[in-house]
């Protein structure tokens, strides 16, 4: 039987010890029990780009994604955006980035070196508060949704006032989605408190309609 075998540590800022471990062929990283994300189940991350991008119909979308996770976000982005498409990343632990470069470059394949990509190292909090009317879209992929593990600091994001500043950091159209572990019907009412036309998606984790259920909200800003 195939054992675990630890490849690196990641004290997450104000928050938890993040864990990499290679099983057979496959990449995981944990916190504690819980596996965060792994190269097992990756399609609802996936469909975060997918499913905005098929949402903005627009010719040469800047998008932020906030966490690069193990980048399946991002590379679906990359693989639809086109040439004049741009992608801003915000990541918080260097050591995600530093494995993603390392242990998981075949994971990888390439998508921290594209030329369409901006990699901010630091909290998405600050990119947001930074934006006005910057992005098309903002694609949230932040702890473990709304109700979080890795970071206390993380709620903020999803708190009245993060989602006050996701809304002027978007033009008008534009589209906040937001990855979660579950649903939460109270979110649900929140967003659309917050002034957001709202559509959440279930998403299977794995693309034959197998694994666990993942929700995205889809937040549109209205014009």
């Amino acid at each position: 039987m195939l054992k675990r075998e630890l490849l690196g540590e990641a004290q997450v800022p104000g928050g938890a010890l993040l864990q990499l471990f290679s099983h057979g062929t496959d990449y995981i990283i944990a916190l504690d029990r819980n596996e965060l994300m792994s190269t097992r189940m990756w399609f609802s991350e996936e469909q975060l780009a997918e499913l905005t991008l098929d949402r903005l119909e627009r010719p040469a979308p800047h998008i932020l994604i906030g966490g690069y996770g193990m980048g399946f976000t991002l590379r679906a982005a990359l693989a639809r955006l086109g040439d004049k498409g741009r992608v801003t990343v915000g990541e918080l632990v260097p050591e995600i980035i530093e494995w993603a470069r390392g242990p998981m470059a075949e994971v990888a394949k390439g998508c921290l070196d594209d030329p369409r990509l901006t990699l901010r190292m630091g909290d998405v909090r600050q990119v947001i508060a930074e934006g006005n009317g910057t992005y098309d879209a903002i694609l949230l992929d932040v702890d473990n949704g709304p109700d979080g593990l890795v970071r206390p600091e993380n709620d903020a994001i999803y708190a009245n006032s993060g989602l006050a500043a996701a809304k002027r950091a978007l033009k008008p159209g534009g589209v906040l989605a937001i990855w979660s572990a579950a649903p939460d019907p109270r979110f649900t009412r929140q967003l659309t408190k917050a002034g957001f036309e709202v559509d959440p998606v279930e998403v299977r984790a794995r693309p034959n309609n197998k694994g666990p259920r993942h929700t995205i909200w889809f937040a549109h800003r209205r014009l």
